[in-house]
């Protein structure tokens, strides 16, 4: 008990007997106060705790009030809950955190806002605009998730490719002084309303025209911004142009001139030809994290990419100008030969014909899930002409079986490498979607933690939500603690478990049990509940 001089002059004048009274009406009525059993909203007991920050699990028991957890421990008994979860043989951890995330557009859609694959993940909060993707503008896209209230949180980037189409469209060329400046006016005002990071893909146009210069001058508008990060779909991660080593170098020499943490996204070794490079590149992140940089990365746990037949094997020069103006040069007899000659190469790096499975091709649904080289015979044609009269009918999204096991779990082990989907979030049975969208997190858990023991539980669970929290600097989310957001998963290691496959990949996970999204039951007993508990996240709001 404090005393002021006031109550100590008043002691003295009452004596002994009025200072024990005095501290008597003052202690009792606390005394009395913390003998009243405690009342909280939720109280998860007997569950194995996994805090996030890669310690080790640990017995305890976890109460909710409001949107916030407020003990973790041992809860005094007699405590009371309006709801009491048995966790007895089960983990409980803070909400996963999607890190590389294509849930925008879909998360503002009344029809899709609930984002049902994504919370029976135990993801809890998406990082949206990845790849340099997105809006220029960010407030409409945040006005409209907040419209139909996200079943989960949103965090999002500022993206490279949407501020540079915005002013100079598909351009294939260098910015002029004045459109640099107007990039970074578009950058500026996008982390003033509150986006995370900026976001590049310079794999993609018109990011691809880009040059490294240019992508130095934008990140260091959003260094200004404490907490801030550089994310990027690297240049190559094959040998198409600079090389997956190059390209890591070019992200590394981004972050250090910009003064800026720097993020891999989706790291991998694409394709035969750059198999069995992971060990060089872990040694670039290491040496520059030795000089005191921050970089980082992310990966989803499959061995096959996602990604579009025009990126995969359109040569970058003809990619200009976008979906229309491929399709008049591949209808071009000359363009046509020079463009199909560096297809060629390019499917030889993505592992052939028969490792491009379509998906997404709106001129023939029914060739979705099927490979390239399957359609090509049965029209009797070369796979590359099959190709390119897809190309011609609006282009196909595709899934690329171009990674080796081995360089993927040995990225998975690095203390610096994070989890996410690079998922999309689509209405369920329509297309042939990659099942990273719906398995990727309970993926990593089930068969490279309990199946393959490539890592431990802790390290795994780290990388999915305190780690990501860290890097990206999302305050009071990440770990479980007293004062943090109540994102929190309970999931049973037995069950938790991917269902989705290449051949079926609309399929919900299972597993988890109860998600909690901002203090609230998202999913109950493996159940998405009726209602919205996401927020848009603003740095600095």
């Amino acid at each position: 008990m404090r005393m002021n001089n006031r109550s100590l002059l008043k002691c003295a004048m009452l004596g002994t007997a009025g200072l024990g009274a005095l501290i008597f009406a003052v202690t009792g009525p606390i005394a009395w106060a913390q003998n009243v059993p405690a009342r909280y909203d939720v109280l998860i007991l007997h569950g194995m705790v996994l805090d996030g920050t890669g310690s080790p699990g640990r017995a305890a028991d976890v109460a909710i009030k409001d949107d916030k957890v407020v003990a973790v421990g041992d809860i005094p008994a007699g405590a009371t809950a309006t709801l009491v979860i048995d966790a007895t043989g089960k983990y409980v951890t803070p909400g996963f955190i999607d890190t590389h995330s294509h849930a925008a557009p879909g998360i503002e859609t009344s029809e899709l806002a609930a984002a049902k694959p994504i919370l029976l993940q135990g993801i809890t909060t998406v990082a949206i605009n990845p790849d340099g993707a997105g809006p220029a503008d960010l407030a409409p896209q945040i006005a409209a998730i907040e419209k139909y209230v996200p079943g989960v949180n949103v965090l999002p980037q500022i993206g490279h490719n949407a501020v540079r189409t915005a002013v100079m469209g598909l351009t294939n060329r260098a910015p002029t002084a004045a459109e640099q400046a107007r990039m970074e006016a578009l950058v500026k005002a996008a982390m003033d309303l509150g986006a995370y990071g900026f976001s590049s893909g310079p794999f993609y146009i018109p990011g691809k025209y880009s040059k490294t210069p240019e992508i130095i001058g934008l990140a260091k508008v959003a260094a200004r911004y404490p907490g801030a990060y550089y994310a990027s779909h690297i240049r190559d991660e094959s040998s198409y142009d600079v090389g997956v080593l190059g390209a890591i170098k070019e992200l590394i020499t981004i972050s250090r001139e910009a003064h800026l943490p720097g993020i891999v996204d989706h790291m991998k070794m694409l394709g035969p030809s750059v198999w069995g490079k992971s060990p060089e590149a872990i040694k670039l992140i290491n040496d520059a994290r030795a000089q005191g940089l921050q970089i980082w990365a992310d990966q989803y746990p499959y061995a096959a990419s996602g990604s579009s037949l025009q990126a995969s094997l359109v040569p970058g020069w003809a990619q200009e100008g976008g979906q229309t103006a491929i399709a008049k040069r591949l209808q071009n007899p000359e363009q046509r030969g020079q463009i199909r000659k560096d297809m060629a190469d390019n499917m030889t790096r993505r592992g052939g014909a028969n490792a491009i499975m379509i998906r997404g091709y709106k001129a023939d649904p029914s060739l979705d899930g099927k490979r390239l080289d399957e359609i090509a015979k049965a029209r009797g044609q070369d796979p590359l002409d099959t190709a390119i009269d897809m190309l011609i009918k609006g282009g196909a999204g595709i899934v690329s079986f171009n990674m080796n096991e081995k360089d993927l779990e040995l990225l998975m082990k690095q203390p610096w490498m994070m989890t996410c989907t690079d998922g999309a979030l689509v209405t369920f049975g329509e297309g042939s979607e990659h099942p990273r969208a719906y398995g990727s997190f309970p993926r990593k858990l089930r068969h490279y933690v309990f199946e393959r023991h490539v890592m431990s539980v802790e390290q795994a669970v780290h990388s999915m939500s305190g780690l990501a929290a860290q890097v990206f600097s999302i305050p009071n989310r990440g770990v479980l603690k007293p004062g943090n957001f109540a994102d929190v998963l309970v999931f049973d290691p037995k069950t938790v478990s991917d269902v989705a496959t290449y051949q079926k990949p609309h399929a919900y996970s299972v597993g988890m049990d109860y998600v909690f999204v901002n203090g609230k039951e998202a999913v109950a007993k493996g159940e998405l509940t009726p209602q919205h508990y996401g927020r848009v996240l603003l740095r600095g709001h």
